[in-house]
């Protein structure tokens, strides 16, 4: 049987995603909660992010994950829905903002594998959770792991220090058990790492930043050339 505790996999220097789209929509009304379940980031929010954590809620709603944050216990940036559940199939929710640290791992756990074994993962990672009861019975729908790894595809081509896929239970492997082993790891790797890059006809005709030329007239907010930031 796979062993939760060894989930893990580095991004490859290659084959970074141009481009990726995410169906997600904010947990309605999760944000009240921000204030009392997630941090400031100690590192900058974009090049600080070095990993994305899988987790597994251990119960059979969104709304019970939920219940966490608003009792400022925990928290995650995105949830993907059970099979039970309307959004499976359509959407993730967004739960708490990626420029913020969500509360998913102890700050005392670490690991060597991942980032050099630095502690306070919260503030260099992302934290995804998958609604899933952990039980035997309880596996994984297709779309579930498929969504997951369309989340990770958008976290990929977005920061581009991120190298770690790792699971809770790596990082926590005293505690933690998720997302157990019954979530299709290889399957979600190569997911990862072939997946199609997603490229709507509207982006596609759009010029790259690369090839626009320095001394194009300017149409928009700077008239003139830019003395300082404002």
């Amino acid at each position: 049987m796979a062993d939760p505790k060894r989930y893990q996999f580095d991004l490859p220097a290659r084959g970074r995603p141009a481009r990726a789209s995410l169906d997600e929509a904010w947990y309605p009304g999760i944000q009240p909660y921000w204030k009392d379940s997630t941090s400031s980031r100690i590192f900058d929010a974009i090049f600080g992010v070095r990993a994305v954590v899988i987790h597994a809620t251990a119960g059979g709603s969104s709304a019970g994950a939920v219940s966490v944050m608003k009792a400022g216990k925990a928290s995650f940036h995105w949830l993907v829905p059970g099979e039970d559940e309307p959004q499976h199939g359509k959407l993730v929710w967004a739960c708490a903002p990626e420029a913020r640290a969500a509360w998913h791992v102890r700050n005392a756990c670490s690991h060597p594998d991942v980032n050099g074994g630095a502690r306070r993962v919260n503030h260099w990672s992302l934290g995804i959770e998958i609604v899933n009861r952990q039980t035997p019975d309880d596996g994984f729908s297709d779309w579930q792991v498929e969504a997951t790894a369309r989340i990770v595809r958008y976290c990929w081509a977005k920061y581009p220090n991120l190298r770690h896929v790792v699971s809770h239970a790596k990082l926590d492997p005293g505690r933690r058990s998720d997302p157990g082993p019954r979530f299709p790891w290889p399957r979600f790797r190569q997911l990862v790492v072939t997946g199609a890059d997603e490229a709507p006809s509207r982006i596609a005709a759009a010029t790259d930043a690369a090839l626009i030329p320095e001394d194009i007239q300017a149409a928009g907010c700077w008239t003139e050339p830019a003395t300082g930031v404002s």
